[in-house]
């Protein structure tokens, strides 16, 4: 049985591939089960760096809790890192 805790911190692959869908050009393209799997993982991990360096950002700045300005702020590099 999977651990509810790490189950929660996962993109379903149904949202995946609704969203991949909605971005691939030829509607006749079709996404295999492992890569769906991978692409949910790449997602899981923008999503952690991204909240990670924006707490680091809030903290840079003094602050306590971490809002929408400090996502945009390290957005720019974040997009370039990955």
């Amino acid at each position: 049985m999977e651990n509810p805790e790490k189950s929660a911190n996962k993109f379903r692959k149904e949202t995946v591939n609704k969203l991949l869908q909605l971005h691939l050009k030829d509607d006749k393209v079709r996404v295999s089960g492992d890569a769906l799997l991978l692409m949910a993982e790449m997602l899981k991990v923008f999503a952690q760096e991204a909240a990670a360096r924006a707490a680091r950002q809030a903290q840079a700045e003094d602050l306590d809790r971490v809002n929408l300005e400090h996502v945009e702020k390290v957005l720019p590099q974040l997009l370039l890192d990955f």
